[in-house]
C-alpha cells in the first residue's frame, strides 16, 4: 500500500524535474509548503494563488482565487500538492497529445502515447514519482490511461465526488477520480475524496462507507456480466487471452460469470451520441472564454474582434473542431434532429445495460482493444467495431454516471494492458471487492516503470 509508505513530498519534488524531462507530463510544479503525501493534480483542477491552464493557451496566464472542493480535502488529510499535470486541451480528447505544452510520453515506451485526457496525472503514478493523482472523466480519460500505463484508475458514481472547482469540459458527463497502484490504496482515496458539497448540486448526500475496511475478495456469489460485444470486436488475441484468464480464475473462486450481448446498433451510436452531448455542453461551457473576463488576451479595435482573436489564437485545431460540433448540434433547426436524438439515444443505452447490470455485481470487459498507440502512429479507421466499440465502451460509464474503474490486467510485448469493470449507481464497495479479487489473480498490485 503506497500511501502508507511513501517517499516524502520533498523528495517526490526533487524528482519531478528528471521524470518529466523525459515524459513532458507536467505544467507547473509546486514547491511543497509542508511535508505529506506528495500528490500532482490534473491542470484543470482550481489552485488559489496557483496557475490552472487546462493545457490550453488560452488560459496560460488564468491563476485562480479558490480552491477546488477536492484540494481542500486532500489539504486536510495530509496530502502536499507537488505539481499539475499535464492533459489534452480542456480535457477534450483520448491521447494527451493536444496539450499546448506537447505530448505527454509514456514511461514504459516513449515513443507512445500516456493516453488522454488525464494522460499527466497517469504516468506520475505510472513512473513511481507520486502514489496517487487527481484526474478527471468526461469518457474514459481517467481509465483509458489506466489501462495504458499498468496503473488503477477510477471514476466513482457521478456525484460521489464534488466537481466544484474543477474547469469543466461537459457537465451532464464529467467526473472527479484519481490514479493509484493498487486496490486498496484506490478504496482509501474514495473516503479522502467523497462527499457532499453544497457548492455543487450535483453532489450527493450519501453516505461515505470506509471502503478501505470493508475489501473483501471473496467471489462466491457474486454475478459478473463479461462484455461480448467488446470482447468480440477485439483483434488481438493476447488481449483476449488475457482477460479469459482472469474470467476463468474469478469462476473458479465462485464468481457466476454471464456472457451478455448488447443490442450492435446503440454499441456502434456510444460515440457518436458522446461526440454530441460533450461537445454541445463544452460549446456552452467554454463560452466565458473570451478573451475579456480572464486569461489570454489578443488586442483589436473593439469587443468583438477581441473575443475573435483571443479565441482564434487561444485554441488548439481539435478545440475549434469540438466547438464547431457542438455549436452546429446546438443550431435552434437541430436541436431535435441532433442534440435531442443524441440524448435519447444516450438513454436508450444506459437502459440496455441496466437491464442486465441491476441483476449483476459488475460489468467486466478489457478496457482497450490494445497497448498504448505510438505517438506518430496514424488514427484507427474509425468505422471498425474495435474502434467504435471495443475502444470506446467505456463511455457508457458516464451516460449512466455508473461508478467503473480499470486495473492492470497483464501486458503486451511489454507495454501494460488492463481491464475494466462497472457496476450499479454507488456500488463502490461491490467495485472495490471485485477489483481486489483480479489484483490477487494478476499480482501486478503497486507496479511502477521507472524511467530511464
Amino acid at each position: 500500500m503506497k500511501l502508507e509508505n511513501t517517499s516524502t513530498a520533498i523528495k517526490a519534488y526533487e524528482k519531478l524535474a528528471e521524470v518529466n524531462s523525459k515524459l513532458n507530463c507536467l505544467v507547473t510544479s509546486v514547491k511543497p509548503a509542508k511535508e505529506g503525501i506528495p500528490i500532482v493534480l490534473k491542470d484543470n483542477v482550481s489552485t488559489a494563488g496557483i496557475l490552472t491552464t487546462a493545457s490550453c493557451r488560452i488560459l496560460e496566464n488564468y491563476i485562480p482565487v479558490y480552491n477546488a472542493h477536492i484540494v481542500d480535502k486532500l489539504n486536510e488529510n495530509g496530502f502536499a500538492c507537488i505539481g499539475k499535470a499535464s492533459m489534452d486541451e480542456l480535457a477534450m480528447g483520448g491521447t494527451n497529445l493536444t496539450a499546448v505544452t506537447g505530448p505527454c510520453k509514456n514511461p514504459y515506451d516513449l515513443n507512445r502515447i500516456s493516453g488522454g485526457s488525464s494522460g499527466g496525472s497517469a504516468v506520475l503514478v505510472a513512473s513511481g514519482v507520486v502514489p496517487v493523482s487527481i484526474g478527471s472523466d468526461t469518457g474514459d480519460s481517467i481509465r483509458k490511461p489506466a489501462s495504458f500505463n499498468g496503473i488503477v484508475g477510477v471514476k466513482p458514481t457521478y456525484g460521489r465526488i464534488s466537481r466544484y472547482g474543477i474547469i469543466p469540459y461537459a457537465s451532464s458527463l464529467d467526473h472527479v477520480g484519481y490514479f493509484t497502484t493498487c486496490v486498496k490504496d484506490a478504496a482509501k482515496m474514495l473516503e479522502v475524496l467523497a462527499g457532499r458539497d453544497d457548492r455543487d448540486m450535483t453532489s450527493s448526500y450519501k453516505e461515505v462507507l470506509p471502503y478501505s475496511s470493508l475489501l473483501n475478495s471473496d467471489m462466491n456469489g457474486k454475478k459478473i456480466l463479461v462484455f461480448k460485444n467488446v470482447t468480440d470486436a477485439i483483434s488481438n488475441k493476447e488481449v483476449i487471452n488475457e482477460f479469459n484468464c482472469i474470467v476463468n480464475s474469478l469462476k473458479e473462486k465462485g464468481a457466476i460469470i454471464k456472457e451478455v450481448y448488447f443490442d450492435e446498433t446503440l454499441m456502434k451510436a456510444i460515440l457518436p451520441t458522446y461526440y454530441i452531448i460533450a461537445n454541445a455542453e463544452a460549446t456552452t461551457n467554454h463560452s466565458n472564454l473570451d478573451g475579456i473576463s480572464f486569461g489570454r488576451r489578443v488586442d483589436g479595435d473593439s469587443v468583438d474582434e477581441i473575443m475573435m482573436k483571443s479565441r482564434t489564437e487561444g485554441f488548439g485545431p481539435w478545440i475549434k473542431k469540438r466547438f464547431v460540433v457542438g455549436s452546429y448540434a446546438l443550431f435552434e433547426e437541430n436541436q431535435d434532429r441532433i442534440f435531442r436524438k443524441a440524448q435519447k439515444i444516450r438513454r436508450m443505452i444506459v437502459d440496455e445495460v441496466m437491464k442486465e447490470l441491476k441483476d449483476a455485481d459488475a460489468l467486466m470487459a478489457p478496457a482497450a482493444p490494445g497497448k498504448a498507440p505510438l505517438i506518430n502512429e496514424s488514427s484507427s479507421d474509425e468505422l471498425t467495431d474495435e474502434y467504435l466499440i471495443a475502444d470506446n465502451h467505456m463511455a457508457i460509464g458516464n451516460f449512466g454516471g455508473l461508478p467503473s474503474m480499470t486495473l492492470p490486467m497483464g501486458y503486451v510485448d511489454n507495454m501494460p494492458i488492463g481491464v475494466n469493470i462497472t457496476c450499479n449507481r454507488f456500488k463502490e464497495e461491490d467495485m472495490f471487492n471485485i477489483a481486489l479479487a483480479i489484483e490477487n489473480i494478476t499480482g501486478l498490485a503497486d507496479k511502477t516503470k521507472e524511467v530511464f
